[in-house]
């Protein structure tokens, strides 16, 4: 039963790492496409410009992935607490679901920062 235990504890910790990396290796081949088709199509493009772009369309995959990680985690948290408050007092459901909710807006101020920094792009 120990063996299990210690293999399901070693697939958590390296499941949120494995993710990032995927998230990485994927923005990764689009910022080289994206950068392909830009010296492909105008020639006029300058390399400092270029990096300029690669490192904005990296931070808004950043922004965007650690805020929708953070959610996830704190929605995890924040719903198995609030589920096991809800178990011994139902009249405080409606303020759980706030909790979640503000769990939840993580991943709204993310997509919202990756928004603005690709609007500078």
């Amino acid at each position: 039963m120990e063996t299990a235990r210690t293999s399901f504890a070693g697939r958590v910790r390296v499941g949120p790492f494995g993710l990032l990396a995927v998230m990485a290796i994927v923005a990764l081949v689009s910022i080289q496409g994206v950068g392909a088709q830009a010296r492909e199509g105008a020639e006029a493009v300058a390399p400092a410009s270029s990096n300029a772009a690669t490192f904005a369309f990296i931070a808004a995959a950043l922004a965007f992935g650690f805020g929708a990680v953070g959610a996830g985690f704190a929605i995890a948290h924040v719903g198995a607490a609030a589920m096991g408050a809800i178990g011994e007092k139902p009249e405080i459901a409606g303020q759980a679901l706030i909790f979640i909710a503000l769990a939840e807006g993580l991943v709204v101020f993310g997509f919202i920062t990756a928004l603005m920094i690709l609007g500078k792009v």
